[in-house]
């Protein structure tokens, strides 16, 4: 590969935008990582061995993917900007044979390379702030879980995906991601990492699959749909978010209220007091509701 260019430096990340007739973009909220060491310790987390399979989210002009390729992994890259795409296939990764590009927004495109070819090892990107959760939920949702995901992200996205039951920022986000990952922030990245400098602190988040899901696959699409009802509206009491939700809407008032007695939890919890095993509880007892109705 013989691709090298100083991503540490702004102003030749400036002369090369400048030279290429490109522009950074705020609606993709574009900020490069300029600090080799950081950019060192994600790729190091990411423990890539030779021909691991990984998909780059955004990689921008391609500081990460320098890093990734070097280990040997075989790397799909989806990036949005048409300018850097021209950047990453004609100038720096090309001739790679371990580096295809998929041009076009990841969250329309990654879904169609995973149905045609399953799910990878790995999955990391650094992410726009505006999008970054979304992304994440997306491939939690259509059960897209590789062995690990190393992600970028808004220090406050982050701490919302590995938040602990009972936090403020306990979630259905962090549920959808805590039923098949054990979830930690590895490491924090101060804002002069970055050029543009973001208002905001950035994280990575480490997310490793657990051995076993943690909500069996009979229950996962009512789970979901129960933790959803339950978040609806973070102030109002378990019975009124469900009561106002989709289950109350599938059960009706007397059958909601009993799937709610025979799961154990009070009527008056809030989504944020209430742990995992609980909601596995709550959907049990749902779906057995659903169940009987349809008879």
């Amino acid at each position: 590969m013989s691709w090298k260019f100083p991503y540490d430096s702004p102003n030749a990340i400036i002369q090369l935008l400048e030279d290429k007739g490109l522009a950074m973009s705020k609606k993709f909220g574009q900020n490069f990582l300029l600090s080799p060491d950081v950019r060192k310790r994600i790729v190091a987390i990411m423990e890539l061995k030779k021909d691991t399979n990984v998909w780059e989210i955004g990689p921008g002009l391609g500081a990460i993917t320098l890093e990734i390729l070097a280990t040997g992994a075989q790397l799909t890259a989806f990036e949005i900007d048409h300018g850097f795409c021209r950047i990453l296939e004609d100038e720096a990764f090309g001739d790679d044979e371990n580096f295809r590009l998929i041009e076009g927004d990841a969250l329309k495109k990654w879904k169609e390379v995973y149905e045609e070819e399953g799910v990878p090892n790995i999955i990391c990107g650094n992410l726009p702030y505006n999008v970054g959760s979304i992304c994440i939920a997306k491939l939690l949702e259509n059960e897209c879980h590789p062995s690990r995901m190393v992600f970028t992200l808004q220090k406050e996205v982050a701490q919302r995906i590995s938040s602990p039951c009972g936090s403020k920022l306990w979630s259905s986000f962090s549920i959808l991601a805590q039923i098949d990952y054990d979830t930690r922030i590895a490491m924090d990245i101060n804002t002069g990492a970055f050029f543009p400098v973001p208002n905001v602190t950035s994280s990575v988040i480490l997310m490793k699959k657990l051995d076993k899901s943690l909500v069996d696959s009979s229950i996962r699409a009512t789970f979901l749909m129960v933790v959803r009802d339950s978040f609806g509206q973070r102030r109002k009491t378990l019975r009124n978010n469900l009561l106002g939700g989709k289950s109350g809407k599938l059960l009706g008032r007397e059958a909601t209220l009993r799937a709610i007695a025979t799961s154990g939890l009070e009527e008056g919890q809030r989504g944020e007091k209430i742990d995992i095993p609980s909601f596995i509880k709550l959907a049990t007892a749902i779906q057995d509701e659903i169940q009987r109705i349809e008879k």
